[in-house]
């Protein structure tokens, strides 16, 4: 007898596992991180600004989703699980901007140094806001795979992870 995988079938996931769940999406968002740090330091890409900070807000969907999946209680589902979407938001509108960047490049790069060379020059209360800018120049593409660019992966990682918190919270039962 075959089983077959339904709609029917994720979201009895998701209301039977909703902790291990959690769990792992803060597993994969550490996988992601790897990733991106291997293509920095195995591969040779540098970093812009706006992949620094996706990297802080998936590196911060990592943490909520792993505090969040170890508390016990309704309440603190329901913000952690608040937060983890918001920050997926945060982390998917950074990484529509820079994919925007890449498909309509601005004609007068406004790029300058990568953030080790900011940080370099420049005392750390300038470079926070800095990296913030995006100064880096995000309009490159590096590297891609199977026609996406890591800032459109980024984008649709983060876009998972809001549909992921959105229906955890919809499909929540009291604890």
């Amino acid at each position: 007898m075959a089983t077959s995988f339904s709609v029917a079938s994720l979201l009895a996931l998701l209301d039977r596992f909703p902790r291990r769940i959690l769990a792992l999406t803060a597993i994969a968002c550490v996988g992601l991180l790897a990733f991106g740090l291997y293509l920095q330091h195995a591969v040779g890409l540098e970093p812009c600004p706006m992949c620094i900070v996706q990297r802080y807000a998936l590196l911060l969907v990592a943490l909520v989703a792993g505090i969040t999946a170890a508390l016990r209680g309704r309440s603190g589902f329901t913000v952690g699980v608040v937060l983890m979407g918001g920050l997926a938001c945060a982390g998917a509108f950074v990484a529509a901007r820079q994919s925007f960047l890449q498909w309509y490049p601005p004609e007068v790069l406004s790029c300058g140094r990568d953030l080790y060379g900011m940080i370099e020059s420049f005392p750390l209360k300038r470079v926070i806001p800095m990296i913030f800018k995006g100064s880096g120049d995000c309009s490159a593409i590096d590297w891609t795979f199977l026609g996406l660019t890591i800032a459109n992966w980024s984008f649709l990682c983060f876009a998972g992870i809001v549909a992921l918190s959105t229906l955890l919270l919809w499909r929540r039962r009291p604890a």
